[in-house]
């Protein structure tokens, strides 16, 4: 299916050419920033000292961003075609939650309960907490008591989920994106209710269910474990601290081109991934990629503070820019904590960020009267 939507992909690109109102010349910073990144990882994985063929595949997998990444940026001009976009990525990261739960509730951290890209619990957490800014977004504007009650019990189901994973980057991400959100939606937009029924859900969740996510956090300090699974978590801890001295000794060793994409887990020697995005990407991908890649997000971050000097903004597009700005905020934090830098939600936020901003000057644009023709004078004539 993957490489079905993929040849799909590419034919939409290949015949949407010329056709819409945007063109490739169009394209912002970002979306020159992103091809940047993927040709050194192609030159890269050509070059690779660990294995050339494994970083080649995982290269071309992360490639397939970009021709989703520039048809979405041409082809979505109107506010409704990017709200629907936004809604299928955030329904479906609700619905797999909801599944997982039902499926999975005695499954230890929802390990192996949903396929591929869910079944590890870790990512699993980040999809979610990537998603759940944009969850608040549909259901303050959600119109009707059935459909705010889906979203409310879509969003319930993601926080148990995530407390499920017993994620402990998962949960910090959380944190920080929560917080950002609740002073979008809570405070700036004088919704105080939403804190209270935060504070009370987040308090209830970690009371009911919390139980192995509070263990594995006291795990990190306590050399005196009780338990398999503390003693399991504090391991876990003392790996990751190993693998970042690893990530650090790649991009010494290999500071250009880097190990090759997907490749530091056969360099580590522990076949274990740096649980730090920024480690990730330099050790596989060596500094000047691990530099395009923080332009290339700072770029999100500029784009909504363009977007939020605009004057012709309505509440809907405020409460998505609060959506996206608490969505890129938790990335950035959860990326010290988690191997999420080939990950596609992230890549798409900087996107809906670059499709917002165009919209908003080409409204701009359409509004401001042409100019070098000056209005002919009115002749008066007076009777004779």
């Amino acid at each position: 299916m993957a490489k079905i939507a993929a040849v799909l992909a590419l034919l939409s690109l290949l015949l949407a050419a010329g056709r819409t109102p945007r063109r490739f010349r169009d394209l912002p910073k970002e979306g020159r920033y992103l091809l940047a990144i993927i040709v050194l990882q192609f030159t890269g994985a050509v070059l690779s000292p660990v294995w050339r063929g494994g970083a080649f595949f995982s290269t071309i997998d992360f490639a397939k961003i970009y021709l989703a990444w520039v048809l979405t940026f041409l082809l979505i001009t109107t506010t409704a075609r990017l709200k629907r976009i936004i809604f299928l990525q955030s329904a479906s990261v609700a619905l797999v939650s909801v599944i997982a739960v039902v499926r999975g509730h005695s499954v230890p951290r929802l390990e192996g309960v949903m396929g591929g890209f869910y079944s590890n619990p870790n990512d699993m957490a980040f999809a979610i907490v990537l998603s759940f800014p944009f969850c608040i977004a549909f259901l303050l504007t959600a119109k009707g008591g059935l459909r705010k009650a889906l979203w409310c019990f879509g969003m319930l189901m993601m926080g148990v989920a995530l407390v499920l994973t017993a994620s402990r980057a998962g949960f910090i991400d959380l944190i920080i994106a929560g917080t950002v959100s609740l002073w979008y939606f809570g405070i700036r937009g004088r919704r105080f209710y939403l804190i209270v029924a935060t504070a009370f859900l987040g308090s209830l969740l970690l009371l009911v269910s919390g139980h192995r996510l509070i263990n594995r956090f006291l795990a990190i300090s306590s050399h005196d474990v009780n338990t398999s699974e503390e003693d399991t978590a504090h391991k876990s801890y003392e790996e990751r601290k190993e693998l970042m001295l690893r990530a650090l000794d790649a991009i010494r060793e290999y500071p250009v081109l880097g190990v090759g994409v997907g490749d530091f887990i056969v360099y580590s020697g522990l076949w274990k991934q740096v649980h730090a995005s920024y480690l990730q990407v330099g050790a596989e991908c060596g500094i000047p990629v691990l530099i395009l890649y923080l332009m290339f997000f700072s770029r999100g971050f500029a784009n909504l503070k363009s977007l939020s000097r605009s004057k012709n903004l309505d509440s809907d597009t405020k409460l998505f820019i609060g959506a996206l700005v608490s969505s890129l905020v938790g990335f950035m934090v959860g990326s010290c904590f988690a191997p999420e830098g080939y990950q596609y939600f992230p890549y798409f936020t900087v996107c809906y960020t670059s499709v917002f901003l165009a919209m908003s000057k080409e409204r701009e644009a359409s509004t401001v009267a042409p100019q070098g023709f000056a209005t002919p004078p009115v002749r008066r004539f007076s009777p004779a």
